[in-house]
């Protein structure tokens, strides 16, 4: 369930924090809140697909850890990726 290459560079150029940035915490969090929206809609329909779940919990563990990587080192930009892309409350 990987997402398309025009939806990744569309995500990666709209969260660089430098021209050809590609591996910035915000650009890694972006993309996996991408894949993870992507199979979260994949769910609606495919409940028992537990191998695809397993790889949704890694997703989400991954960008929790990049986002408290974050957190502790620039708190400033960790409020400027929660706010944009709207993921907590």
């Amino acid at each position: 369930m990987a997402l398309a290459t025009e939806r990744k560079q569309q995500i990666m150029s709209e969260n660089r924090v430098r021209k050809n940035d590609t591996g910035s915490p915000e650009v890694q969090i972006a993309l996996l809140s991408g894949q993870i929206a992507k199979l979260t809609e994949h769910f609606k329909t495919h409940k028992k697909d537990h191998s695809s779940r397993r790889g949704l919990l890694m997703m989400v563990a991954r960008r929790r850890r990049l986002l408290t990587y974050l957190r502790d080192n620039s708190p400033e930009r960790y409020k400027a990726v929660i706010q944009k892309l709207g993921i907590r409350r």
